[in-house]
């Protein structure tokens, strides 16, 4: 187990979620998703497309680029519109010249950027020019003679709306009718097309004005998801206030501090860069990166994350990480890695869109085919009503359903210090069942501090024992001494001739008498244990204490009771869980009797100790078949195996190890377990959403499915039909990054 504090939480392989398919897919892919791993002239390279944000349009360019030799490791992060492969630059060419074919824009990501939105004001300005010459279009067709020149000019109003509005919606459709894929710009093509040469071109302008501004609206509604991720860079930063060779300080901008450079922060500015505190003291708000709400006091030798807010006094740092490898920014990282592993219901979705739409196609043909038969319709009124069909049957409201609410469940999540490496942790958490817990750093504070002590019937005065006691332990760097020192005054004693007892403890002679502190052998040894001391040291071991002694030569002056306190947010996570169904069981290395008291403190259903590495997997397997669905919550090497082969590891990022870290699911970055049955809860949320989007998607087109088929359903009911479907969807998942601020005390 590693000591609070001994080194920074690092996330450099937080992506890499060990022996999950999604994060092996993740460490494969690029180290951000906003930027690439290398310049053009290395292999990974990041491709930015300000128009895919569909799962089919992945697949229209996952085929364009499957035939190019030399292509690797394809990542498609539809929310942030980016495509990340491995290739030489060969290759790299080819790929970007296949994507544009498609109709794609598409441009190599070289630096790291916040992404832009992918219609700018020219595109809205020409969505908005297209709507206006398709009202006029409709106004000439309505009010007008119907004359030819007057039918011309509407004609030719209507077709200049089409072209402004259309244009890319027409090339991206032309090449999916091309490889054989109906996706929405295919349907939507095929939809205005056929309205216009049936004469109905006033409405097909219309449909396609109004189809371009609902994109427009729709992703940038989609961006918001995205961005409350993106916006955590603001929070680092731009310059540090760095100290000179010749001891001056000069701010000058953080991408160039180099490790191992001093870095004052002055009160209530924003922290730059990772480091470790060399000079000064002060309160810091680590919200952004760990969810706490309350100021976490930092002095020599704690360390500091980028992007968090001192808020007291002057601190000097040394630098222990560059800019773009902070833990903020592997945070981003991680989560942006994250976005790209689809959900359960993601995956779901797209298998059932990949089947709904041409479904529908056929469909919208054999109405028009047999309806003038079977309905005893005109041709134009059967031809219409496929065309209609066609509009209403776009999947885009379906398919977008799940990105957007599962990449705001995460984002939430990483609000409050919880980094979550997939979404489909974030679905799964829902059914846990059991939760087994670490010990020590997980349930306790991993930190041994003085819980009792008893000074015994002797002629020597309490003070001077105590005095003592405080110079033997201040004189020793084992963590039990330093516990007792910690909580006793300083002594002035002059202890002589110090040595330590390996196993047992130290001795040295103050005042001219020889002192021993120690553990229960080494008082055995010397001869002075008696019943009365036996019994006490009983009680103490019983509640799972360290018990230290002082003695003299010839008796036992004090019992020192020392132990690794609980959190008090451990009681209140395990009392949530136990609310939320879930069992909590400890598993730990250390004797059964520490485990059990530690567990009955905790208010843990089940306690078992004596454990190594390879009981606690066997544990775990029998968790699962006990239980169903277990995660594994752990800080240290020795639980990385136990949380690899757990449904959902959890790790404890503030005091966990690296491995610690790889190998799980989920990291918890302020070591708080709350944040678990919190996990559960917005898990829960999540799923919820999930199936209340699916359900508006289908259900609204299945009302207006009906209306075109037997009622009066027109294309401009169509085109509102499914582009309000799509932003209701996406209001309505993100909702999921609405979630509550950290309490005080959380």
């Amino acid at each position: 187990m590693q000591p609070i504090n001994e080194q920074p939480p690092s996330t450099e392989n937080l992506e890499s979620g060990g022996h999950r398919e999604e994060a092996a897919v993740a460490a494969a892919g690029a180290t951000s998703g906003l930027a690439t791993q290398s310049t053009r002239q290395g292999k990974r390279c990041t491709l930015r497309i300000p128009a895919m944000d569909c799962q089919n349009e992945e697949n229209l360019i996952r085929q364009a680029l499957v035939g190019i030799d030399g292509i690797r490791g394809l990542r498609f992060e539809l929310t942030a519109r980016n495509l990340s492969f491995d290739a030489a630059q060969s290759a790299q060419d080819q790929a970007l010249l296949a994507i544009r074919e498609l109709g794609f824009e598409a441009e190599f990501v070289v630096e790291e950027a916040v992404a832009e939105i992918p219609s700018g004001f020219g595109e809205i300005g020409k969505a908005v020019f297209a709507l206006c010459l398709a009202v006029a279009a409709e106004a000439l067709d309505y009010f007008a003679p119907d004359t030819l020149p007057f039918k011309g000019l509407g004609m030719v109003l209507a077709a200049v709306a089409i072209a402004f509005s259309g244009f890319s919606t027409y090339r991206k459709g032309l090449v999916a009718l091309r490889r054989g894929q109906l996706n929405m710009n295919a349907l939507m093509g095929v939809a205005v097309t056929g309205a216009f040469l049936i004469g109905q071109w006033p409405e097909a302008a219309m449909v396609m004005a109004l189809y371009a501004i609902a994109e427009l609206i729709e992703a940038r509604s989609v961006d918001r998801a995205r961005n409350a991720i993106q916006g955590l860079l603001a929070l680092a930063p731009d310059t540090a206030e760095v100290r000179q060779m010749d001891g001056a300080w000069r701010e000058m901008p953080a991408d160039q501090v180099f490790l191992g450079a001093q870095v004052r922060v002055k009160p209530g500015e924003r922290i730059p860069l990772d480091g470790r505190v060399i000079a000064g003291n002060s309160a810091v708000n680590q919200a952004p990166v760990t969810g706490e709400s309350i100021p976490v006091d930092k002095s020599m030798g704690d360390f500091l994350f980028a992007g968090t807010i001192n808020e007291t006094g002057m601190l000097v740092f040394e630098v222990t990480a560059l800019s773009g490898n902070t833990t903020l920014s592997r945070i981003i990282s991680a989560v942006e890695q994250a976005q790209g592993a689809r959900a359960p219901t993601q995956r779901f979705v797209d298998r059932f869109a990949e089947i709904y739409t041409p479904a529908v196609f056929v469909v919208a043909l054999t109405v028009a085919l047999l309806g003038p038969w079977l309905f005893d319709w005109s041709v134009l009124q059967a031809i219409y009503k496929a065309l209609v069909l066609l509009v209403i049957a776009c999947p885009c409201a379906l398919v977008i359903a799940t990105p957007v609410t599962v990449v705001s469940g995460l984002a939430a999540a990483a609000r409050r210090g919880v980094l979550i490496k997939g979404g489909v942790y974030l679905e799964e958490a829902r059914k846990l069942r059991a939760v087994a817990l670490d010990k020590t750093g997980t349930i306790t504070a991993g930190k041994p501090e003085l819980v009792a002590r008893e000074i015994m019937p002797s002629t020597i005065a309490q003070a001077k024992i105590l005095s003592w006691a405080a110079s033997l332990s201040g004189h020793s760097d084992h963590p039990v001494s330093r516990a007792i020192a910690a909580a006793l005054p300083p002594s002035d004693d002059d202890l002589q001739n110090f040595r330590a007892l390996p196993g047992r403890g130290i001795e040295g002679t103050a005042g001219g008498q020889l002192l021993m502190l120690g553990n229960h052998r080494l008082i055995e040894e010397r001869q002075l244990c008696t019943p009365a001391i036996e019994a006490r040291l009983s009680e103490h071991e019983n509640q799972g204490r360290t018990v230290t002694l002082l003695a003299s030569e010839s008796e036992v002056l004090a019992i020192f009771a020392v132990a690794d306190t609980i959190k008090e947010s451990s009681r209140t996570a395990v009392a949530e869980l136990r609310r939320l169904g879930v069992v909590s069981v400890m598993l730990t290395g250390d004797n059964t009797a520490t485990a059990m008291a530690i567990a009955q403190a905790a208010g843990i259903d089940d306690a078992r100790g004596n454990l190594l590495p390879e009981d606690k997997l066997a544990a775990i397997e029998e968790l699962r078949e006990r239980y169903g669905s277990t995660a594994m919550t752990g800080d240290g090497i020795n639980d990385a195996p136990a949380l690899a082969r757990a449904d959902i590891g959890v790790a404890m990022g503030a005091a966990g190890t690296d491995t610690a870290m790889e190998a799980a699911d989920i990291v918890i970055m302020n070591d708080n377990l709350r944040r678990i049955p919190e996990t559960i809860r917005l898990s829960q949320r999540t799923h919820a959403v999930l199936w209340q989007n699916i359900a508006l998607a289908l259900g609204i087109k299945i009302v207006f499915l009906g209306l075109a088929l037997f009622g009066s359903a027109t294309m401009w009911m169509a085109v509102f039909a499914d582009m309000g479907a799509s932003l209701l969807v996406v209001v309505n998942g993100l909702r999921m990054s609405r979630v509550a601020t950290p309490r005080s005390g959380d």
